[in-house]
């Protein structure tokens, strides 16, 4: 049943105490989109917009009040998603629903979802109580009603069992914890053909009631709820057509009882936690047209699916989709035998063996998904002869192979290509214009290029990029042609939405783009020179949310023209040789990224970064920045979760306002001039303190398409410089080592239990290690090396048993070493340096308490003692130079008869190389 906005198109007038009603209506409402503008005095109600009057009597029988919302995809950006929540949409309608609906005895129809009503459902619909209203016999002609997405709490829903007429009832998105009558009321209602009740927060019934079911139901919508098993009253409803329960808790095996709706055409078991096997019950259901079980354990061999369905529903399958389950085996020739299948996923299982040729005799088919499963064979060709196919998706295989033309001859319909990471080269005619008009195409790790060698490296092959993809009169939608080393220069990418062509060797100044373009992805490329014209001459309609040309060549300086490009959240520049400072304008946008590391920039950071209070990342580390680490820092990006600005100029103390940073996993002030004490407030780092705040995915970037942009990040943690991408999000590290830092460890940094790493080597610590430090139980990493620490290592650092990097070396530290698994693992170069005895040092006491002493410039901490290795080494170069050097500066003839020998040397040297040049 389905009703949209209509208009009437008699020319009968509708009735005065119906044209009042409704205006009485209208004045308790808040309209701020003024959909309902065109209701005025002494205007005909069958005219207006969202009403339908009745063809000959005039009366008012339909009421569309539903507000115009379109859902966002999955991959939408969050602030689509949150316009699109009735809350923050200004299309709906909000306020006080007045009474006066009471009047229009003749409605059939009443509409009112995705508006904000919320609990201001007037108490004629019962929806605030539980009793029938005594005037609800208003509304006995009632045939459908829709209020859904209107977030209502009912206690009841006795009301529904008063609208006798009623066929269709939709409550999507209501609470229903506390309607527990809700079963018995619409199973048992005598004319209710369907029922929506998704997401309404149902669970199982812990005491079941015995249903009469009526058997009217037909349609029945129970998805989003919190039901663990299937509501065994349901089995009982045997006139069911469609049946979604999708996104709920079921557990264990499906249920026979599916066998008794044997009139069952559309069954939803998707997102789920069933598992076992499909139970033979399930094939008998022989007008089967739509089965999704996708998203469930469900461990059985393809093979047997497939036949199953061969024998029961063979002429009336239409969609079949088991994606992310455990399937396995191989497809069989039975699969081209449904004559009317259009639709069929599994992505993402074991499936294994070839892509059977019956695939070709798939007249019907749409949709193709079988990625990331571990097919062999080839690309076959008859896939050509689905005219009908619009997505092909045989991505993350092992396909291999040559793909031609001939593999799309027929495909006039396609508007996705997906078929990334696969060993397939394509190699089409250098004429061939595509007969398709692609919107999304993925040809990762494909071999591009128009000529290829036998052998097919993992690394790929060089080519251009190819001429039937400029050939293609589209404007593309979605185009990844990342890592295949194509090479050439681009001039103009006609993209609408995404392009990623990272790890490639393009050449050239950077292209220009079209101005819908949201995703823009050129990293690991050979792009040169600056970024003004892309950035400051580039027409935008739209906002572009992620740029990312690191790893590039361009240079110059980052132009001041960021103002058109609000709505950027993620920007990186690393890793090319861009100057110049940090423009204001940069700041303005409010980025959750920004990544300029390794770059030749220089200056003060600008104030204006100040107002990117989203940042979630900012690193700027290998550049040349100076001056002291801005202390807005701390008080202004409150979201920061990674703050790199290592192997910089920069000086000052640690300013304390850092320590506001409650979300921060990640530090790094290394390799600056830095001076002053550590701020004993790190304690307040709570990211660092608080297991409740780690989150495993928080670093993930955006979903597009099920291709994952993660954060990266290059960071020393282990005694090493790692880049780290994927698991991000689980790293805790602070980064202090060389500067000039004085004073003591404080002790307050044990109360950072979370704490991976810490290095705080390379400064001018004093004091006693803290016992503290042993509480840190979690530490990985810990490098407290070349300061002027004293006394002993706690005993307490016997705790640490994850400890896989440890340094104290160059220290003034003494006494035995404690023991335990962790410290003795490590050798003696992790204690050199000190008056440390025990295990795992083999020499003996007297002989380790004689170390450099660093806080003597590297002198014996004994003055008695002398090396004698440096007193020879000394006296070597002495006697060197005075025998050979020192002649060619006093004995004037040696000096001449040296430098005509040079001379003839370099004259002979530059005839031979003149020779064979």
């Amino acid at each position: 049943i389905c009703f949209s906005f209509c208009v009437a198109t008699s020319d009968v007038l509708c009735i005065e105490s119906e044209r009042k009603a409704l205006l009485k209506f209208k004045n308790d409402l808040v309209d701020p989109s003024n959909r309902l503008s065109s209701r005025v005095e002494g205007g005909d109600c069958c005219k207006w917009l969202s009403v339908v009057c009745h063809n000959t009597t005039g009366h008012i029988n339909q009421l569309h009040l539903a507000a115009p919302l379109s859902v966002p995809q999955f991959d939408a950006p969050v602030d689509e998603w949150e316009t699109y929540h009735p809350s923050k949409n200004n299309s709906t309608l909000r306020g006080k629903i007045n009474s006066s609906l009471l009047e229009l005895k003749h409605l059939s129809s009443l509409d009112l979802s995705n508006n904000n009503f919320g609990g201001n459902i007037p108490k004629f619909l019962g929806m605030l109580g539980g009793a029938i209203p005594h005037n609800l016999g208003n509304l006995s002609k009632l045939q459908y009603l829709d209020l859904g997405g209107n977030d209502l709490k009912p206690k009841s829903l006795q009301w529904v069992s008063g609208l006798s007429s009623l066929q269709y009832l939709d409550l999507n998105d209501a609470d229903l914890r506390k309607a527990t009558d809700w079963l018995k009321v619409t199973f048992e209602h005598p004319s209710l053909l369907e029922l929506h009740l998704s997401a309404c927060s149902l669970e199982d019934d812990p005491s079941p009631i015995s249903v009469n079911s009526t058997k009217s139901l037909v349609v029945l919508n129970l998805s989003e709820n919190n039901f663990s098993s299937v509501p065994m009253s349901i089995f009982g409803l045997h006139g069911l057509v469609s049946i979604d329960l999708s996104g709920n808790s079921l557990e264990g095996p499906i249920l026979d009882y599916f066998r008794n709706i044997s009139f069952l055409e559309v069954l939803d078991l998707s997102r789920n936690s069933l598992n076992s096997s499909t139970p033979n019950s399930l094939f008998s259901l022989n007008h089967l047209q739509f089965l999704n079980l996708s998203s469930n354990e469900i461990d059985q061999d393809i093979s047997e699916i497939l036949l199953s369905l061969s024998r029961c529903c063979l002429d009336c399958l239409e969609s079949l989709a088991m994606a992310h389950n455990d399937l396995f085996g191989h497809l069989v020739d039975q699969l081209g035998h449904f004559k009317n299948l259009a639709h069929l996923s599994l992505t993402r299982n074991n499936i294994s063996g070839r892509i059977p040729l019956s695939i070709g005799e798939l007249s019907s088919l749409k949709f193709f998904d079988v990625s990331e499963n571990q097919l062999n064979g080839t690309f076959p060709l008859c896939f050509g002869q689905l005219e009908s196919l619009e997505t092909l998706n045989l991505g993350f295989n092992l396909l291999e192979g040559v793909v031609s033309e001939t593999h799309f001859s027929n495909l006039t319909r396609l508007t996705t290509l997906e078929a990334s990471q696969n060993r397939l080269r394509f190699e089409p005619n250098s004429s061939w214009i595509p007969p398709f008009q692609c919107q999304i195409i993925k040809l990762s790790q494909w071999h591009l290029g128009p000529k290829f060698p036998d052998d097919i490296s993992e690394a790929g092959n060089l080519g251009i990029l190819p001429t039937w993809l400029l050939n293609l009169s589209t404007q593309f939608e979605y185009v990844n042609l990342s890592w295949n080393q194509l090479t050439g220069g681009i001039s103009y990418l006609n993209v609408r939405e995404i392009v990623d062509l990272r790890s490639n060797r393009f050449t050239g100044p950077l292209p220009r783009v079209f101005p819908t373009l949201q995703y823009l992805i050129l990293s690991n490329n050979l792009f040169s020179g600056p970024l003004f014209e892309l950035i400051c001459n580039s027409l935008r309609e739209g906002p572009m949310e992620c740029l990312a040309i690191e790893r590039n060549l361009l240079s110059g300086e980052i132009p001041d023209c960021w103002n058109h490009w609000r709505g950027l959240g993620y920007l990186n520049l690393e890793n090319n040789n861009l100057t110049g400072k940090i423009p204001p304008s940069l700041g303005h946008l409010n980025l959750l990224v920004l990544n300029l590391r390794n770059n030749g920039m220089f200056g003060e950071l600008p104030s204006t970064l100040q107002l990117s209070t989203s940042l979630i990342m900012l690193d700027l580390s290998d550049n040349h920045f100076s001056g002291s680490v801005p202390a807005w820092i701390g008080d202004k990006l409150l979201k920061l979760k990674i703050l790199s600005l290592r192997s910089n100029n920069f000086d000052g103390h640690i300013p304390k306002k850092i320590c506001q940073l409650q979300s921060l996993r990640i530090l790094d002030l290394g390799h600056n001039n830095i001076s002053g004490a550590i701020p004993k407030c790190f304690s307040n780092l709570s990211a660092m303190a608080n297991k409740g705040n780690q989150n495993t995915y928080m670093f993930q970037w955006s979903s597009i398409i099920y291709n994952f942009f993660y954060l990266r990040a290059l960071l020393v943690l282990k005694g090493r410089q790692d880049v780290y991408s994927t698991i991000l999000g689980l790293v805790t590290s602070i980064f202090l080592s060389t500067n000039r830092l004085i004073g003591e460890i404080p002790k307050e940094l044990g109360s950072l239990v979370e704490l991976r790493s810490l290095n705080v080597s390379r400064n001018l610590l004093i004091g006693n290690i803290p016992d503290e430090i042993g509480n840190m139980k979690l530490m990985e990493s810990l490098d407290l090396s070349m300061n002027q620490l004293t006394g002993e290592i706690p005993s307490s650092f016997s705790n640490l048993n994850f400890l896989n990097h440890f340094n104290v070396s160059c220290n003034n530290l003494t006494g035995q070493i404690p023991t335990s698994t962790q410290l003795q693992s490590f050798g003696n170069l992790s204690y050199m340096g000190n008056h440390l005895y025990g295990p795992p040092l083999t020499k003996n006491r007297s002989t380790n308490r004689t170390p450099t002493d660093v806080a003597n410039n590297g002198s014996r901490s004994e003055g008695s003692n002398v090396n004698w290795l440096y007193v020879s080494i000394v006296l070597g170069f002495v006697m060197g130079f005075s025998g050979v050097v020192a002649p060619l500066f006093y004995i004037k003839s040696w000096r001449h008869a040296y430098y005509r020998k040079l001379d003839h040397i370099g004259r002979k040297l530059y005839m031979s190389l003149g020779y064979y040049g």
